[in-house]
């Protein structure tokens, strides 16, 4: 059986917005009036949601500004700063920001505040910050969430086989939802053997090469490696700068990916993976790495 893997952050959201933005914002009673466009002339991804709201209890209407990470990056702090002014000024509404980090990828504790003070001139932008691994598994069965049922696999205490079968079975039983089964699957496999991820779905999992969550790994690395390249490149003024930034990024998005899905024992692979030098090969590591069914699968393949 082959489903869609083509399943962006607002249809996600859309599935139960009264319900979601409850969660995020920890206000019971607001209502959603109506999810907005989020593009802006400098910000514009598939991972931003932008939703009009209302607090019945004084008629106020303001944003829920939604940004999903796949992973936390540093930059975050003054992006929610750009990414709450922009939508102030478009909508000329105050605004509730959340950042939602879906991999652990630190062990640091991310920041809630931007801050910068020049000259005197002081700068603040607060925002609410949702590390899907900090979640407990029970709140997308209980409240209900249908929104964070795909991302089961890597909320706390949803690494079980039970409970990832739960998951799937509700997904299932219903045709608005059934589509999430891919992203379920793309998770699963962070926490299970593919081969039983296979098993559980009953599909081929080269469908999950057409994720977005699993093309967003894969253009970490290429973003990472051509802001390298650039910055090698210009300073040096030689064309290999650019292919040894690509290089350093996909090995730094490798390395990432190893830890999330495999903890420390997968890093004990990138001595082996620091060797390769070759852009292509480094590429197909990385697809392997989400489909892998152990580490010692990962070493037959190198």
């Amino acid at each position: 059986m082959t489903k869609s893997a083509d399943i962006s952050t607002k249809k996600l959201i859309s599935l139960a917005p009264n319900n979601w933005v409850r969660w995020v914002t920890q206000m019971p009673d607001i209502i959603t009036r109506e999810i907005l466009n989020s593009e802006f002339q400098w910000i514009s991804r598939e991972s931003d949601v932008l939703i009009r709201v209302q607090s019945p209890e004084d008629d106020e209407e303001f944003l829920v500004l939604n940004e999903l990470q796949l992973r936390y990056s540093a930059k975050m702090p003054r992006r929610m700063r750009a990414y709450a002014g922009l939508a102030e000024e478009k909508y000329d509404l105050p605004s509730y920001p959340v950042l939602i980090n879906i991999l652990k990828s630190t062990d640091a504790e991310i920041p809630t505040t931007y801050t910068s003070n020049i000259g005197g001139l002081q700068v603040r932008q607060d925002y609410r910050v949702i590390n899907l691994w900090e979640v407990d598994v029970n709140i997308a069965f209980q409240q209900p969430l249908p929104s964070l049922l795909p991302f089961v696999p890597i909320l706390k205490g949803g690494e079980d086989e039970s409970t990832i079968r739960e998951a799937l079975q509700i997904l299932r039983s219903n045709e608005q939802l059934n589509q999430l089964e891919t992203v379920l699957a793309f998770f699963a496999t962070f926490v299970l053997e593919t081969a039983l991820v296979q098993e559980i779905m009953r599909w081929d999992m080269a469908v999950l090469r057409e994720s977005p969550w699993y093309q967003e790994i894969l253009r970490e690395g290429q973003a990472r490696g051509e802001a390298l390249g650039e910055a090698r490149g210009e300073a040096r003024g030689e064309a290999r700068g650019e292919a040894r930034g690509q290089r350093q990024g996909i090995i730094s998005s490798i390395e990432t990916s190893l830890e999330a899905k495999f903890g420390s024992d997968g890093l004990n692979l990138m001595s082996q993976i620091a060797q390769v030098s070759d852009l292509a090969r480094l590429k197909e590591i990385l697809r392997n790495i989400v489909v892998a069914n152990s580490l010692e699968e990962l070493q037959e393949i190198l």
